[in-house]
C-alpha cells in the first residue's frame, strides 16, 4: 500500500514508542513512558507505567493504580464509554473492547476521517466487562494474536463443563487452575459461577488485588478464600486457582495431589500445554478467534485494515481476499502472550 493512498498515514504512524497522533500530539498504548498516553486496557503490554498523563476508561485508570501504584500516571483522566473529548483538534472517545473489565477501543476522528484502533478484543459474551461493539469506520487497527484458521475456540460452557467433569472424576484431588490475575481469573470465577458453581472458590495471592477490584467495581464473583485459610487435606476436590507462574513451583506442593489445569487459548496448540505442564487444557480465550476477527473486519466495513499484535501476515492476506486495503503494522513490545506478573501486580503480564 502506498502511504499516499491511506486514510490515516498523514496524522497517524508508528515511532519507536508505539502508535502516534501528531495532531492531538498522544499516543495510544505507547510501549514507553511518555507525555500524553490513551491506554486501551490494563494489561502491561498495553498499560505501562510512567507516563505523564493517562487518558483511559475509569475502571482502567484503577486497575493501573493496583498494579503500578504512584507509577501509573502523574495525572489520570477518565473517559467513560461514548463520551467526546477533543485533543488538538482530534475528537477522541472510546467504544467497548469486550476484552477485561474497563477495555476499550480507541476512535479517534480527524478532518472528517475516523480511525478504530480496537486494542484486544473478543466477541464472545463476558459476565466481567462490556461487550465489544462494532465502530464503522475509514481505517481499522486491529490484534491478531489468533489470527490464523486453526484457532477456532469452543463454546466456554464447554470449557467449564472438562472442569466440573473433572472435579467429580477426582474427588480427592484438588484442581489446580492457572489463570492470568487481570481478566482472565475473575471471567473464569463467573462463568463457573453461571455454570451454577455455588461451592468456594480458592484463590493464589498473586490474584487477590485484582478480584477484589473487580468487586468494587461491581462485578460479584461470589465465596472466594484464600488458600492458606485450609489445611491441606481440606482443598481435596476443591477448585484452587493460581498465576500460570505458580503451577509447577513450590507453592502448588501444598495442595493435594494437583490436577493441573491452564486457560488459555493457547491451549488448542498441545505443545503449549504440555509446556505449561496441564493435564486439563481448556480454551478459554479473552482474545478473539479466526472466526471473530474475519467477522469482525466484515462488520466494521473499514474500507483499509491495519494489523499488528500477533499472526499478521495470515489476517493480511484474508482482508486482501476480500478487498480491503491491509497492511502489517508491527508494534514494539507486542505480542508476548504467555508472560504472567508473578505478585499480580502487573510488570509482563499479557492476557491470553
Amino acid at each position: 500500500m502506498k502511504a499516499s493512498n491511506s486514510k490515516a498515514e498523514g496524522w497517524l504512524r508508528v515511532t519507536p514508542a508505539g502508535l502516534y497522533c501528531a495532531p492531538g500530539d498522544f499516543y495510544v498504548d505507547p510501549g514507553r513512558a511518555v507525555a500524553r498516553a490513551l491506554v486501551t486496557h490494563g494489561h502491561a503490554d498495553h498499560a505501562r507505567p510512567g507516563h505523564e498523563a493517562v487518558l483511559a476508561t475509569q475502571e482502567t485508570l484503577a486497575i493501573m493504580k493496583v498494579r503500578y501504584g504512584e507509577g501509573a500516571g502523574r495525572s489520570h483522566q477518565p473517559l467513560a464509554y461514548g463520551q467526546r473529548e477533543d485533543i488538538g483538534g482530534v475528537t477522541v472517545w472510546f467504544a467497548p473492547a469486550g476484552h477485561v473489565l474497563g477495555s476499550a477501543q480507541a476512535v479517534l476522528e480527524w478532518r472528517g476521517r475516523r480511525v478504530v484502533v480496537s486494542g484486544d478484543f473478543k466477541r464472545r459474551p463476558d459476565p466481567t466487562c462490556a461487550g465489544f461493539e462494532v465502530v464503522p469506520c475509514d481505517v481499522f487497527i486491529t490484534e491478531a494474536t489468533f489470527g490464523l484458521p486453526v484457532f477456532r475456540h469452543p463454546p466456554d460452557a464447554e470449557e467449564i463443563g472438562k472442569l466440573l467433569r473433572a472435579q467429580e472424576l477426582f474427588p480427592d484431588r484438588a484442581l489446580l487452575l492457572g489463570a492470568y490475575s487481570l481478566g482472565k481469573a475473575q471471567r473464569l470465577i463467573a462463568l463457573l459461577r453461571a455454570a451454577g458453581y455455588e461451592r468456594p472458590i480458592y484463590l493464589h495471592g498473586a490474584l487477590k488485588k485484582l478480584t477484589e477490584l473487580y468487586e468494587s467495581l461491581g462485578v460479584p464473583l461470589g465465596d472466594l478464600q484464600p488458600v492458606q485459610a485450609l489445611a491441606k487435606a481440606e482443598l481435596k476436590g476443591e477448585i484452587v486457582m493460581a498465576p500460570p507462574s505458580a503451577l509447577n513451583d513450590r507453592w502448588s506442593r501444598r495442595l493435594p495431589e494437583p490436577l493441573t489445569a491452564m486457560a488459555s487459548g493457547w491451549m488448542t496448540v498441545r505443545q503449549r500445554a504440555r509446556q505449561r505442564g496441564a493435564e486439563l487444557p481448556l480454551v478459554v480465550s479473552d482474545h478473539a478467534d479466526w472466526d471473530e476477527l474475519t467477522r469482525t473486519l466484515e462488520e466494521v466495513a473499514a474500507p483499509e485494515v491495519w494489523v499488528t499484535h500477533g499472526n499478521e501476515e495470515a489476517l493480511v492476506h484474508y482482508a486482501r481476499s476480500r478487498g480491503f486495503d491491509a497492511r502489517a503494522l508491527s508494534l514494539l513490545g507486542r505480542g508476548e502472550e504467555e508472560q504472567e506478573a508473578g505478585a499480580g501486580t502487573g510488570t509482563a503480564e499479557a492476557a491470553s
